[in-house]
Formats: structure tokens, sequence, C-alpha cells
């Protein structure tokens, strides 16, 4: 199946590299920026992908358009919105990695399944898709009143576009705490580390549940556990720093009115692949690969129907 790229950023440039070094479902038609002196336009002229900088409008005046099926958008919010626009005339099928939200917000192993005929998918933010797998591991297991989760990045790893999507990235990643990961109420903080050398991408995870008894705690890290090395099926350098922490609550929170004993904590680390990107910049590869996973998908349901 052939795909597009636009975006000439980190991410998009990772993306089309990630298409010709690991898929053998996908095929690489062509990558769009708008800065014709960008690196990744320079990249992916090296390896031999077409390229062009004039926008969406762009890859839409390009030969072989008409045979692309699926559109990855690494972008941004604003942008997106007219891609997808233009895009949807043609029916081509859009994987939106901004925080624009416009389809159905995807997490590869908690609800792709269900989204698989979509024509636009949202990707979430990183710190989504780091941290609502577990979310949604924990909800298996028991409700989840408030999930709470905390994305710390190198601030050489976050660009432009990350920065100028600090507000949509907390509130569609709060967002999708609840709707996808399945707690009741959700908040999520970016931290932008300055440190030098670089930091990897840090993720916590604070949960408050109902869990009174050890059999639940254990079933509740077994989840957590079991999901980790799902998302690693497809993010290598996706980890748990440490065991799981289940402590009690020692009086009643203002965080939520439901009934909870403990509080769930876990440490997540995310190291990237190093394809394109630093390999400090988990958060950017676990978007890219996130992205692919479901591209892939979405070609192998494509041929099996």
């Amino acid at each position: 199946m052939k795909v597009a790229v636009i975006g000439s950023g980190n991410i998009g440039t990772d993306l089309v590299i990630k298409v010709l070094k690991r898929s053998t479902t996908l095929e690489m038609a062509a990558l769009v920026g708008i800065d014709p002196a960008s690196d990744g336009l320079a990249k992916a002229a090296e390896l031999g992908v077409p390229t062009t900088a004039r926008g969406v409008e762009g890859l839409v005046g390009m030969p072989g358009f008409e045979e692309v099926e699926i559109v990855f958008d690494a972008t941004s919010a604003s942008a997106h919105v007219t891609n997808a626009e233009v895009l949807a005339k043609y029916g081509k099928r859009v994987i939106d990695l901004t925080p624009a939200a416009i389809g159905p917000m995807v997490v590869p192993t908690v609800n792709l399944h269900e989204h698989l005929g979509a024509r636009n998918v949202n990707m979430v933010t990183c710190g989504g898709q780091a941290t609502i797998p577990i979310v949604a591991a924990m909800g298996r297991v028991t409700p989840v009143p408030y999930a709470e989760i905390v994305a710390s990045i190198a601030s050489r790893s976050a660009g432009p576009g990350t920065r100028a999507n600090i507000d949509e990235f907390t509130e569609t990643t709060a967002h999708a705490i609840a709707q996808v990961g399945g707690a009741k109420r959700g908040k999520a903080v970016i931290v932008l580390n300055p440190a030098d050398p670089p930091v990897t991408m840090r993720d916590t995870v604070l949960a408050l549940v109902n869990a009174p008894d050890p059999e639940t705690h254990q079933r509740l890290r077994a989840s957590v556990e079991g999901m980790v090395a799902e998302v690693a099926g497809y993010v290598p350098g996706y980890r748990l720093k440490q065991q799981v922490q289940i402590d009690p609550v020692a009086r009643p929170d203002t965080l939520t009115t439901d009934p909870v004993t403990h509080q769930v904590t876990v440490l997540l680390e995310v190291e990237g692949a190093a394809d394109y990107l630093p390999a400090f910049a988990g958060n950017l590869d676990i978007m890219t690969s996130a992205a692919l996973r479901v591209a892939e998908t979405m070609a192998e349901a494509a041929v099996r129907a």
C-alpha cells in the first residue's frame, strides 16, 4: 500500500525512514514540506523518495498521487484542518500525528481494532501513546476514577510544532486518558527538560483505584506488565523503570468522589530507535512507531477484505 507523509520535520522524516527500513506492507510514495531547504526533504531525496515543497496542494499534483492510499500528517493542529479537508475530497485515509483530533483517537494496543475503517484517525500525543495503554491496562482489572500523567521530554526533542501545540497537548491527552484509556477523569502535564546531555523520555502514571485486596494488586501489576510488553512489540525502547507501586490512600482524595483505597504509580522510560532521531527522543519515536503500526494494520486488514 502506497503512503505519503506531510511534514518534513523530525517526525515526518523519521516516518519516511521507518517505512523504508522496517515495513514490508507499505511503500513510500512522497514526502511533503513547505520549506525547499528543509533537511527532511533533502534526506528523502537522497533516499530516492519523491518530494515537494508545495504542501498538500503539491502532493495532490504529484505523479502517482491517485495510487496513494494513506497519508501521514506530521504538521501542526491548525495545518491538519486544511490538509484533512483537501485529502478528504480525494478519498485518502489520513493518520494524524498532530493534536487536532478531528478523527477518533487511536492507541494501537487499546482501540485500533475499533477504528480500522475510519478515514481519519488521530494518534493523540506522545504522552498519550506512552501512558494511555497503562491506564487501560488498569481499567481491565478495576475502574479508574482518576488518572494523571506526567510526560518529561528533552527540550532538544521538542521542535517548533511541539512547542506551538503545548496547550493542545495537555487538553488532548487529558481527554484521551478518559475517552480511550477509560479513566473517569484525566489530567496531563508535559515537562520540557533542558538538561544537557539530553534526558530520555520519562513518563509517570498516577491512578486512584478501589483495590482493597492483595489479589487485585497482583492482577493490576500483571495487567500493566503485560501491556508494557505489548507496546514494546512496536516500540522496543518502551519499558518499566521499576516495579509497579501500589500504596494505600491515607485520606479521602479531593480529585474524585468515587471510593478509592490505593494509588497506583507506574514509572516508564521510552528510548528511541535512533532511525533518524537521536535515541533520547523517545517522545517522537513512539509517535512514529505507533503511526506505522496503525498504517500497517490498516493495510493488512484491506488485504484480508
